[in-house]
């Protein structure tokens, strides 16, 4: 991602920030997913950048910095072990009505990652690097022509190892070819664009059938792989040789398109024995998909929107001011008091004093003494009684219980209303402050949860983040 992904100024804060968690979700996606998997060859598929051909020198040397340190480069992991493979994309050099006009751009690749056209070996398999973006450009363009006389020197010779074709652009296909099952988006059909007087190709979504037909029957693969959709694609070409089959990759980033991030196994090694023919045996693949961040960033977000719901709506009391639970509370507290006065009865049961008690034939036998119990009293508090006279309180007595003070309700009265029957504003004054302390309680928990938090958020990122 650059300047030329999202149309913002490049010094933008946003545009900033978009770069760092880019760079460092694919930076854990390799140090966490792939590197463990301790491959021998690392093979990029094109589109290293994103507005590579038209970036300053400046801006496309702070990307290249940026992808060296994303997938770990100027580090002791994969320089001195595993040797690293790239093809041109697009995105890197463009197409070949562009390379007419700034032939610079390709040069200046050429200068990093190597020339555009290539083979090596691994597991005796021989794997061949296309300059896909030149191979339909205009018949004299010099780019063209040395790729198809790379390509017409490797199918002149002799090679008994099976081939595997590494082209960034796909080769074609059928409008609505199904892609398969792991493709998340929906089919891209054939496009062109062509520069005036027969300059070159602007734009092209597949390479022709003629091109793809000549690529097929001059190396006969074994199988294709490619990239330049974002988004994964299986199909199947029909060849004289047999059927080949070709994988589009999806991009490795998040931020391309593609909601899932993927990455592909492959292992080569040579023939089961050496009379076999069985071609599927010599290159197997495996497509591996990489955590969905986008979803983590909505659960995570989700997470912040209940955590701050709770905190505002939390009772001030806790649990307890709730309804149902000072229900549930009280029915416990009622069993809880039953069970006690029962178990309290058995035992001064159990506890009472006894007497023994001899019968006419000499046995003696325990019987409980009677205990006498205490007078109740009256719990009226208006009748008081001794034997048979009552005191009862007179109607005056009740008459001056019941009515309150004057005094009392002019108080109550003036709390409430005023002289010409307005509200006053000591009830909307509560409110105000009720609402004012529970927000000074949101803002103080979320201050504790941030400073507990964010320094550890802060160690984890920079610690994925920093060279080792």
């Amino acid at each position: 991602m650059d300047s030329t992904s999202l149309g913002l100024p490049p010094s933008s804060i946003a545009l900033q920030a978009a770069e760092f968690y880019t760079d460092l979700n694919m930076r854990r996606s390799f140090q966490s997913v792939i590197l463990p998997f301790k491959p021998d060859v690392l093979l990029f598929l094109g589109d290293h950048f994103d507005g590579g051909p038209y970036m300053s020198a400046e801006e496309w040397h702070e990307s290249l910095s940026r992808f060296k340190h994303i997938f770990s480069m100027n580090e002791h992991i994969t320089t001195p072990n595993i040797p690293i493979y790239y093809l041109s994309g697009n995105h890197d050099i463009g197409y070949s009505a562009f390379h007419k006009i700034h032939p610079e751009v390709i040069s200046r690749y050429e200068k990093e990652f190597g020339s555009r056209n290539y083979q090596f070996s691994a597991g005796k398999v021989d794997f061949v690097v296309v300059d896909a973006q030149t191979l339909d450009g205009a018949k004299q363009n010099k780019e063209r022509t040395s790729s198809w006389e790379f390509i017409k020197t490797l199918s002149s010779g002799n090679e008994s190892n099976p081939k595997v074709l590494l082209t960034h652009i796909p080769l074609y296909r059928p409008d609505n070819t199904p892609c398969g099952q792991y493709r998340s988006s929906s089919v891209i059909n054939q496009r062109v664009s062509r520069a005036a007087m027969d300059q070159g190709i602007t734009y092209q979504n597949y390479l022709s059938k003629e091109t793809s037909d000549l690529l097929l029957s001059l190396l006969k693969p074994v199988l294709v792989l490619s990239g330049h959709d974002h988004d994964q694609c299986t199909v199947v070409h029909p060849t004289p040789f047999g059927q080949v089959m070709e994988h589009t990759l999806g991009t490795i980033s998040w931020q391309q398109g593609n909601l899932y991030p993927s990455f592909m196994l492959l292992s080569a090694g040579p023939k089961l024995s050496p009379n076999s023919t069985d071609i599927e045996h010599e290159v197997l693949t495996n497509l591996c998909f990489l955590p969905k961040q986008t979803h983590i960033y909505i659960w995570y977000i989700c997470q912040f929107v209940v955590t701050i719901l709770l905190l505002i709506f939390w009772p001030t009391n806790g649990l307890r001011s709730l309804p149902y639970v000072n229900a549930f509370g009280s029915f416990m507290r009622s069993v809880a008091a039953e069970l006690f006065s029962r178990t309290k009865e058995k035992v001064d049961e159990e506890d009472g004093d006894y007497e023994m008690v001899w019968d006419a034939e000499g046995s003696m036998h325990l019987v409980k003494k009677a205990v006498a119990k205490p007078p109740s009293t009256n719990s009226d508090p208006r009748t008081t009684g001794r034997g048979n006279v009552v005191a009862r309180p007179t109607a005056t007595a009740r008459k001056h219980q019941l009515e309150p003070d004057s005094s009392v309700l002019v108080e109550m009265s003036s709390a409430v209303t005023s002289e010409d029957g307005g509200k006053l504003s000591r009830p909307t004054n509560l409110r105000i402050r009720k609402v004012l302390q529970r927000l000074f309680r949101v803002i103080q928990s979320v201050v504790v949860i941030a400073a507990l938090n964010a320094p550890l958020y802060m160690m984890l990122l920079f610690k994925d983040w920093i060279d080792r």
